[in-house]
């Protein structure tokens, strides 16, 4: 059913309704007021009546029977349209239209009251009537009318503007809806021939001068731009999927040809010597560790591909920094790793991601930085300037040459003695891309060993709308080169 139709319908049930409610109110008041006149003028009637009630009550008193003929007559002719009675202990004079003597009267009354006699009501006012010698009871009666020909012509008129009201105010309320909803079908022809899947079109952005039509019109473009938004998410999680299977199957198939060799070898020859099998249990676990490292950095960077904005808070870099130096500290021991990081320096970021990239600074720290002596001395910075938070993790190492320091960030760049996955700081690339910083490497303040700075903003940031770092086409920024990983 169109909503024009359900507005008339229901107009054309509401308004009879409330004719019928107001013209019960209207005949209440019509009642009230017509009923307010009729005992107006009985109290006029027995004012006026009043002097001849007792002149007749003393003639009656006074045992003058000629006298209180003339006195009844006189009260009658006083009365004029309203019946009268005067009722006293040891008499009843009555006179006009009243309700028979065998009907009840009360015994005091404050104001006008209606009596019922034989299917017929009447108003009655009684006022007490006193002289030297008797007392008495006027009694003052007129039909009751306020609820006969004037309420009728009230009550049919109003039956009747009920009836007319029903259809006409249907039709009215149909037409005013049918226009106000032209702009809701127009806007309902434009959409319903869109298919997001296979067509960009939207529907303009034209005002219609209805305000729920204008915002239906901008809810439906909203979502279309969400399905837009999603369907590209979508299509770059796919792409991200694909290049995951083929960067795994590319950098899995070296490991895993060498295990495979390696477990022929040890199947082929089950005479080999002791040392010979265990330098080959040795490579094989340390393919296997390989294996391993490679999926879950390839899981983090797919993880930093597809993080949503939601996942940004504020994060306190001093205190993530603290935890991250605890952890290389356990893991190795025989390093010294130094932190200066003085609470204060926050950013809005990705917490895990952060720390991800602190875990892979130390850890490529601690595996290239080495001195000629297999030493590990790492100094560990975080500090506030500029609006910006700078991290910098110097080592004591060979350093990185100037020609390498673009490559270095890029997959699977691998020294050659190196253990990593090559991807270790293709992921520090990505998290200071991820949260629109830049990442370096510079050699050290003394020249000796390496510095990567981090600079990442310190105010509210969302991460990029295109991040394809899994696939390897994606710089972290675009106004900036970023170095290449060297893990």
């Amino acid at each position: 059913m169109r909503l024009s139709t359900r507005i008339g319908l229901a107009v054309g049930c509401t308004v009879p309704l409330l004719v019928l409610a107001s013209g019960w109110l209207l005949l209440h008041l019509v009642a009230r007021d017509l009923r307010g006149a009729e005992d107006q003028q009985l109290r006029r009637r027995a004012a006026a009546v009043a002097p001849d009630a007792r002149a007749l009550l003393r003639a009656a008193a006074n045992n003058r029977p000629k006298a209180a003929d003339t006195r009844e007559r006189q009260l009658y002719s006083a009365a004029l349209d309203v019946g009268v009675r005067v009722v006293t202990p040891g008499a009843t004079f009555s006179g006009g239209p009243q309700p028979g003597p065998a009907v009840p009267l009360p015994t005091r009354t404050a104001g006008p009251v209606t009596v019922h006699a034989a299917g017929r009501d009447w108003r009655a006012l009684a006022r007490p009537v006193r002289t030297a010698r008797a007392t008495g009871t006027l009694w003052v009666f007129a039909p009751d009318t306020a609820d006969r020909t004037r309420l009728q012509l009230v009550r049919r008129r109003v039956l009747l503007t009920a009836l007319l009201a029903a259809p006409l105010s249907g039709l009215l309320a149909w037409g005013l809806a049918s226009g106000a909803s032209a702009p809701l079908r127009r806007l309902t022809r434009r959409t319903a021939g869109l298919d997001p899947r296979t067509s960009t079109a939207r529907p303009p952005g034209e005002h219609t001068g209805v305000r729920e039509v204008d915002e239906l019109a901008a809810t439906v473009r909203t979502v279309l731009a969400r399905y837009d938004e999603q369907a590209a998410r979508t299509a770059q999680a796919l792409d991200t999927a694909r290049s995951f299977s083929s960067a795994a199957a590319h950098e899995l198939r070296t490991p895993l040809m060498s295990i495979g060799t390696n477990l022929d070898i040890l199947a082929t020859h089950p005479g080999l010597p002791a040392a010979d099998r265990g330098e080959i249990v040795t490579d094989l676990r340390r393919e296997h560790a390989r294996l391993l490292g490679l999926l879950v950095m390839l899981r983090e960077l797919g993880r930093g591909d597809l993080v949503d904005a939601d996942a940004f808070d504020d994060v306190d870099l001093a205190d993530l920094a603290d935890t991250a130096v605890a952890e290389a500290r356990r893991r190795a021991p025989d390093a010294v790793i130094t932190l200066d990081a003085p609470p204060g320096p926050a950013v809005h970021g990705w917490e895990a991601g952060l720390r991800l990239l602190l875990d892979n600074l130390l850890a490529n720290a601690l595996a290239h930085g080495r001195d000629p002596d297999g030493r590990a001395t790492v100094a560990v910075r975080v500090r506030a300037e500029a609006g910006q938070v700078l991290i910098t993790v110097t080592d004591r190492g060979p350093g990185v040459p100037p020609d390498a320091r673009e490559r270095i960030f890029e997959r699977f760049r691998r020294g050659p003695h190196s253990p990593g996955s090559g991807l270790g700081l293709t992921l520090v690339a990505q998290q200071a891309a991820l949260h629109r910083g830049s990442a370096l490497v510079t050699d050290a303040p003394d020249g000796t060993g390496a510095c990567f700075e981090i600079r990442l903003p310190s105010g509210d940031g969302t991460p990029p709308d295109r991040r394809d770092w899994l696939i390897g086409t994606a710089r972290a920024n675009r106004s900036q080169s970023f170095p290449k990983d060297r893990s």
